[in-house]
């Protein structure tokens, strides 16, 4: 045998010439092989792991997609179409009456009379117009714009507060942590809807004349209130993860060893704890955003989201009550659009906790 084994080495060579081998005379390697050459494989990160991962998930993948062809749209749309959200449509620089309550890809009278007149083309009305004579394609835009506008700054402000409140509680503990959470108790207990109405009536008096002429006078009273309302209230639940994990990882021995050669908390916290909440931090932020997108689209629908004419799904959705039953695209379409953002980030939040979350590996 080991002449044969020999006899298959090249000439004057310690190399073994591959060629001369059959199929036959390999093994196929065992499962416990298969982990062992894992496990001595390439060295990868935490973040290049759950990427990995993350793209093996078809639907977590397919939510991306969905969230990036809305997001362009948003983006790219108000630059082609010419028609604002606020405006009614003219034509020649003539209001343009007819011009209410069309159909999707539906010109008005004056507009079909202007197109033989000159031979010029109109930029059709992709999804028709309301019933004040606006295109309603570009309103559904910028209300899916002012949705995620919401759903993203509420997200972050979540992640801030939620993270360093979380983060002093857990990592201090003792008498520190135990008022901190009594607060957070208190907090959790109050209704956030009772909670917006009061603010948008007791901030209407006195935001009303600080903000006039302002940027934030588009959004309007009631969006700030909802905004302080998720500042004060929507972080708890991240405080109450962050500090959980903080407790598991500020006794281990790497933590420990840093503060035995006197690193100061806060970069304890920055190096060595936080980078280890990361999954958590992470599957968080992503579940917050449908949540405060849903959040806001039941109080613009009950008349507590952007002031007019800015517009958002919530809003699109409460104006089309009225019509529902002779248009009822103009229901179904904000509709539609609120599913699909709320359904993509709560597939991608799934997604990325199966990715991350190293205690479900």
């Amino acid at each position: 045998m080991a002449e044969e084994k020999y006899s298959k080495r090249a000439f004057l060579s310690s190399q073994i010439d591959l060629s001369k081998f059959n199929a036959s005379d390999f093994e196929k390697a065992s499962d416990e092989e298969k982990r062992q050459q894992d496990v001595m494989g390439e060295s990868s990160t935490f973040f290049r792991d759950g990427m990995r991962k993350l793209r093996r998930n078809p639907l977590a993948m397919a939510s991306i997609v969905v969230l990036i062809i809305l997001i362009a749209i948003a983006v790219i749309a108000p630059h082609i179409c010419p028609y604002s959200y606020q405006t009614i449509i003219t034509v020649n620089g003539r209001r343009d009456k007819s011009a209410t309550n069309l159909g999707p890809m539906e010109y008005s009278q004056l507009e079909t009379q202007y197109m033989e007149d000159s031979g010029k083309k109109l930029f059709p009305h992709l999804f028709g117009t309301d019933s004040m004579g606006r295109d309603y394609f570009i309103r559904v835009v910028y209300g899916t714009r002012v949705s995620l506008m919401v759903g993203i700054v509420a997200a972050v402000m979540v992640l801030i507060i939620g993270l360093i409140y979380g983060s002093i509680a857990g990592y201090f503990g003792g008498t520190v942590d135990l008022i901190m959470m009594r607060i957070v108790d208190v907090i959790y207990s109050l209704p956030d809807m009772l909670i917006i109405i009061l603010l948008s009536v007791v901030l209407q008096q006195t935001l009303t004349p600080l903000i006039q002429g302002t940027g934030l006078a588009k959004l309007g009273v009631n969006m700030i209130s909802m905004f302080i309302v998720f500042a004060l209230l929507y972080w708890v639940g991240m405080a109450r993860l962050i500090r959980g994990q903080i407790l598991q990882i500020k006794n281990n021995e790497y933590v420990l060893a840093a503060k035995s050669i006197g690193t100061s908390n806060g970069r304890i916290l920055r190096t060595h704890i936080i980078p280890n909440c990361l999954s958590i931090i992470i599957i968080t932020t992503a579940l917050q955003i449908p949540s405060a997108i849903f959040t806001e689209s039941f109080l613009s629908f009950i008349g507590l989201g952007v002031n007019i004419p800015l517009t958002s799904l919530g809003s699109l959705a409460n104006d089309a009550r009225g019509a529902m039953q002779t248009y009822p695209l103009r229901l179904v379409i904000p509709a539609v659009v609120i599913s699909l953002i709320v359904l993509a980030f709560n597939l991608l939040g799934d997604g990325l906790r199966d990715a991350f979350d190293t205690k479900l590996n």
